[in-house]
C-alpha cells in the first residue's frame, strides 16, 4: 500500500511540476497507475475530462518514447502545442517536409523526445516500423480509439491493423483513449488491438449541464425553416453563443450556412469537401471567437478544445447515439449550462440506413482470393496492385471484408496472407457476406436506438445513459420530456431482470441487459446488437433466460 501511495504521489508531483495541474481525478490516477505498472489500459472519459493526461504524465517517468496514434494532422498539432514541451514532442506525417520528418526520427533515435505523434496510415509503412523497432518504445497510445471499431461511429480501416504494429514492437504497454464507447465498442477495441487483460477505466457519461430537446417534424421544408429560425435565435443572444449546427450532408451544410449568413449571423461552413486551408481557417476563426456559428458535417469537431460552446443543434438525426453523444459533448465543456437540440424527422432513419449500408463486392473478393491462392497463399502489396484490376476503393473494401471475415491477414506493409488454403473463392464470399450481414444488423441496431431516443416520451437523459450501460434512477429534470411531465422513473431491476445482467435469448443468443423500465427491457446481444423488448412479451413467451 505504501508503494502504491508513493507511486500516486510521484504522478501528482510530476503533473504539477511539468503541466501545472494541481489536481488529478480518481479516474486519471487509476489509469496512470495501471500504465506505470505495465498494464494495458482502455480509458473512456467524457470530452474535456483529461484523457490525454493518462499518457502524458507517465511518459515523462518511463524510459523510451511514447508513440501516440492520432487520426488527424490538425489534432496532432493541437496535442503537441498543448503539451508545451517544445522539442520533447514531434510528429511524422505527410504535411511535414522530408527534412522535418528526418529530423524528427533523428530525435527519436537520440532519445531527446518523449512523444512521437503518428497517423495510423504511417504505421502501414515498413520504414516507419523499422525506425520504431530500433527505438525504445515505452507506450503505444491509440487516441480516438473508437475509430478501431466497426461498432464505433467513426470507423477507419487504417486502425484495423494497428495490432500488427504493436506486436512488431514487442507489445509495449498499450493505452486506448476515447470519449465515446458503448459496451460493444469497448469490447471491439480490446479485441482488435489485442490488448492483454486491460484495465478498464470508465467515467460516468452524464453531462447534467446539457439541456436535451428534440423537435419532431414531418415536412422537411418546415424543418429546415425551423432549424434556421432556432439557430438564428440562439446566435442573437450573446449568452447563448457560440454554437455548432450539424447537418447530414455537405449540401445541407452549405445551404444552412447561406440561410444563416443572409440573416446576419457570423457563420461559416465546414465539411470534408473544402480545401484544407479553408477548413483550417474555420477552425482558427471559431477558436478565436470570430464566428457565432459553424455549420458542419461530422468532419468537424474531433480534438476541438473550445470550452464555451453554448449550443449544439442537429438539423437531422445522426446514425447512432455514439456519434450524437460525441458531437453534443462539445457543448458546455466549461461546466456552464448549454443547449442541445435535435430536429428529427422519422425519414432520417431510412436515409441513414441507406447511407451506411453497402453491398459486398463479390467479384472483387473472388479476384483477390484467386490472386493470393495463385501465389501460394502470400501476395505482396505490389503484386496485389498489379493483379487485382478493381478500382482502389473497391479493392480496399474487399480487403476489409476478407480481413474482418478471418479469411486474410493483411500486414502493415499491405502484404496478404491466406489463413486457410481450404477456403476457396466461393466460401470466402460466403464468410465475407456473413460478416457484412452482422455489420448491417449492427447498423440497424444503432439506428433503432437513435430513433428510440428521438421518439421517447420518457426522460431523454435516462435513455441516452442507458445506451452506455449507465443507470439514472430518476428523471433528470433537464430535458423536454421532463418539462412536459411525461418522463417516468426507471429502475435498476424489474420483473426479475437487472441492469448489466447476462441473459440468453433462444434465437438471438447471449446478451447483457442495458436498461429496464416498468414495461420494457433493452438488451445488447452479442450478434444482434441492441433490442428493446416488451416485458409482457418476455414473460409470456419466456424469451430471456438469466445466465449464471
Amino acid at each position: 500500500m505504501t508503494g502504491q501511495r508513493e507511486h500516486l504521489d510521484l504522478l501528482r508531483r510530476t503533473a504539477e511540476a511539468e503541466f501545472g495541474w494541481t489536481s488529478l481525478t480518481g479516474e486519471q490516477l487509476t489509469a496512470m497507475a495501471a500504465v506505470m505498472g505495465g498494464e494495458d489500459v482502455l480509458v473512456v472519459l467524457p470530452t474535456g475530462a483529461g484523457k490525454s493526461a493518462v499518457y502524458q504524465v507517465p511518459a515523462l517517468l518511463l524510459p523510451g518514447v511514447t508513440v501516440v496514434v492520432s487520426p488527424l494532422i490538425a489534432l496532432q498539432q493541437d496535442q503537441i502545442e498543448g503539451l508545451d514541451a517544445g522539442s520533447a514532442a514531434v510528429a511524422v506525417n505527410s504535411a511535414r517536409s522530408a527534412k522535418e520528418n528526418r529530423e524528427a526520427w533523428r530525435a527519436v533515435r537520440d532519445g531527446t523526445v518523449r512523444y512521437l505523434f503518428l497517423a495510423p496510415e504511417q504505421l502501414s509503412k515498413e520504414d516507419v516500423l523499422d525506425e520504431l523497432a530500433g527505438s525504445e518504445v515505452a507506450l503505444f497510445v491509440v487516441d480516438e480509439a473508437h475509430c478501431v471499431s466497426a461498432w464505433g461511429h467513426d470507423f477507419r480501416p487504417d486502425y484495423l491493423r494497428l495490432h500488427q504494429a504493436v506486436e512488431r514492437l514487442g507489445h509495449p504497454t498499450t493505452v486506448a483513449l476515447t470519449a465515446t464507447a458503448a459496451p460493444p465498442v469497448r469490447d471491439d477495441i480490446v479485441d482488435r488491438l489485442h490488448m492483454r487483460r486491460p484495465r478498464l477505466v470508465v467515467a460516468g457519461f452524464d453531462r447534467p449541464n446539457l439541456h436535451l430537446t428534440v423537435h419532431t417534424h414531418t415536412d422537411d421544408t418546415e424543418r429546415r425553416t425551423a432549424v434556421v429560425h432556432r439557430v438564428r435565435e440562439l446566435a442573437a443572444d450573446a449568452a447563448s453563443r457560440p454554437g455548432l449546427l450539424y447537418t447530414a450532408s455537405r449540401r445541407d451544410c452549405e445551404g444552412h450556412r447561406d440561410d444563416l449568413a443572409a440573416a446576419g449571423v457570423r457563420v461559416a461552413a465546414y465539411h470534408a469537401g473544402m480545401r484544407k486551408a479553408d477548413r483550417e481557417q474555420v477552425h482558427r476563426d471559431f477558436l478565436a471567437g470570430d464566428l457565432d456559428v459553424v455549420v458542419a458535417t461530422s468532419a468537424f469537431g474531433m480534438g476541438i478544445g473550445k470550452p464555451d460552446v453554448r449550443f449544439v443543434v442537429h438539423a437531422a438525426a445522426p446514425e447512432s447515439l455514439d456519434s450524437y453523444y460525441q458531437q453534443i459533448g462539445r457543448a458546455g465543456r466549461d461546466g456552464d449550462p448549454a443547449t442541445v437540440e435535435l430536429f428529427y424527422r422519422a425519414e432520417d432513419m431510412a436515409l441513414q440506413r441507406f447511407l451506411t449500408g453497402s453491398r459486398v463486392p463479390e467479384d472483387t473478393i473472388a479476384e483477390v482470393v484467386s490472386a493470393v491462392r495463385s501465389h501460394g497463399g502470400h501476395l505482396t502489396r505490389a503484386e496485389f496492385t498489379e493483379e487485382v484490376s478493381a478500382a482502389p476503393a473497391r479493392r480496399t473494401r474487399a480487403l476489409n471484408h476478407l480481413d474482418q471475415a478471418g479469411v486474410l491477414d493483411v500486414s502493415p506493409s499491405g502484404d496478404l496472407d491466406y489463413r486457410d488454403p481450404e477456403v476457396g473463392p466461393g466460401r470466402a464470399i460466403e464468410l465475407a457476406t456473413e460478416a457484412a450481414e452482422g455489420h448491417r444488423r449492427m447498423v440497424g441496431s444503432r439506428l433503432h436506438m437513435m430513433r428510440a431516443y428521438a421518439e421517447t416520451t420518457g426522460c431523454r437523459r435516462q435513455h441516452l445513459l442507458g445506451y452506455f450501460g449507465e443507470v439514472l434512477d430518476h428523471p433528470c429534470g433537464a430535458c423536454d420530456t421532463c418539462a412536459a411531465g411525461t418522463a417516468s422513473t426507471l429502475t435498476r431491476e424489474a420483473a426479475g431482470f437487472a441492469v448489466q445482467q447476462e441473459v440468453r435469448h433462444a434465437e438471438w443468443g447471449a446478451g447483457t441487459v442495458m436498461s429496464v423500465a416498468d414495461d420494457r427491457v433493452t438488451v445488447l446481444f452479442e450478434e444482434q446488437g441492441y433490442r428493446t423488448l416488451s416485458l409482457a412479451a418476455v414473460q409470456e413467451n419466456d424469451l430471456l433466460t438469466p445466465v449464471g
